[in-house]
């Protein structure tokens, strides 16, 4: 194999793909990239069987040439190495050559890097998708998706379903919830289904994989393309494939949970309801859970406390927007709160509380695609 290519496009590539590859795989081989030339471009490849991510770098592409193929073929590079080193390189082109036994020259101005290769033909097939379970979304619309949900989902492995993100279609609106059992994330788009009709119920996709795409995702109204099968997923934009396994399970009957009726309802102004829980944590983080206590008064003010017996003690008055209904108090950890204020789209929030022991909704005032469902802390 024999090829000279764009540098930046090459790191740009290489650094997407290196992305999928995990220096825990008990898998040799999938801890290098892949690179296959041929006559139309040259493909990276990075997996970790969980997650895999192949990236295309045209011949040319907008009249520019990217590529120049001398020899075809493929080889398997080690990943750690071989991105460090591509990242340093000096000229804007960069000349990779294999001779026998994998043994591969990299040349860029006066650097050259002799590497030991590994056998591609070792190197494991990607998945082979069929394109029946196929809808668009825009790639901004998507990267908020997951960075509105994927904060929710549990870090623990003692229910690896709630490690993911449960993706539901109903009547071409697609539903995305994350649960970690103590709160709840949910956000609504409408989907642009490219095949006739949808055939999957719901499908759970690992916090990991979304976290990792997110980090690929530019931020633009592009369509891309999403395929579902019985065991994976696949993202499908314009010089990149990204597939994650699915999670095997059933995910909780989270619709169940949301509360339908209100007690006591509160609309605040995010930003500062938001900065004074952060204070109220300066005290309470070393505690248990994060426990900030909240209790409605008299002329639309609800106070804030928290109590560290050997640290001290923080009360903090809030204005409300507006504040109807049964008087309240109430405890909850915190930084879940926190966390979710963090990713709301909007000035305001409603919160909805059905009684001191029963969970609460967080949502934004002018948004009805996106709400926050949270437990209480029992404080006796």
């Amino acid at each position: 194999m024999h090829f000279v290519i764009n540098r930046d496009y090459f790191v740009h590539s290489v650094q997407h793909v290196s992305k999928a590859i995990s220096s825990r795989t008990t898998i040799p081989i999938l801890t290098g990239i892949k690179i296959v030339a041929d006559h139309e471009g040259v493909t990276l490849t990075g997996s970790d069987s969980d997650i895999s991510i192949e990236c295309f770098i045209p011949i040319e592409e907008e009249e520019k040439q990217l590529v120049e193929i001398i020899q075809e073929g493929s080889i398997v590079l080690q990943a750690k190495v071989f991105t460090e080193i591509v990242k340093k390189l000096p000229n804007d082109k960069i000349e990779l050559v294999v001779q026998d036994q994998f043994s591969t020259t990299l040349r860029s101005g006066s650097s050259v890097f002799n590497l030991n290769g590994l056998d591609p033909e070792e190197y494991p097939r990607l998945p082979q998708i069929e394109e029946e379970n196929t809808f668009q979304i825009q790639n901004d619309l998507l990267k908020n998706l997951i960075r509105q949900t994927v904060f929710a989902v549990s870090t623990a492995e003692t229910r690896p379903i709630l490690t993911g993100v449960n993706w539901q279609v109903e009547d071409d609106q697609l539903i995305c919830t994350a649960t970690d059992s103590h709160r709840l994330a949910m956000r609504k788009t409408i989907i642009e289904p490219a095949s006739n009709e949808l055939n999957f119920q719901n499908v759970v996709i690992p916090g990991k994989s979304l976290n990792e795409l997110s980090k690929i995702i530019e931020d633009n109204n592009d369509l891309l393309t999403i395929i579902v099968t019985e065991n994976q997923i696949l993202f499908k934009f314009k010089n990149l494939l990204f597939f994650s396994r699915l999670l095997d399970g059933n995910y909780p009957a989270t619709k169940n949970m949301i509360p339908q009726q209100s007690k006591t309802e509160i609309i605040l102004e995010t930003k500062g309801f938001q900065q004074a829980i952060e204070r109220a944590l300066l005290l309470s983080r070393d505690g248990k859970n994060n426990v900030v206590n909240f209790k409605t008064l008299e002329d639309e003010q609800i106070e804030i406390t928290s109590v560290t017996p050997e640290i001290g003690r923080v009360t903090e008055k809030v204005n409300t927007k507006q504040l109807s209904g049964e008087e309240l108090r109430i405890s909850f950890n915190g930084k879940n709160i926190i966390d979710a204020l963090k990713i709301v789209d909007s000035s305001e929030i409603k919160i909805s509380f059905t009684g001191a022991m029963s969970p609460f909704l967080v949502k934004p005032v002018d948004n009805e695609n996106s709400l926050h469902l949270f437990s209480p802390v029992r404080t006796y």
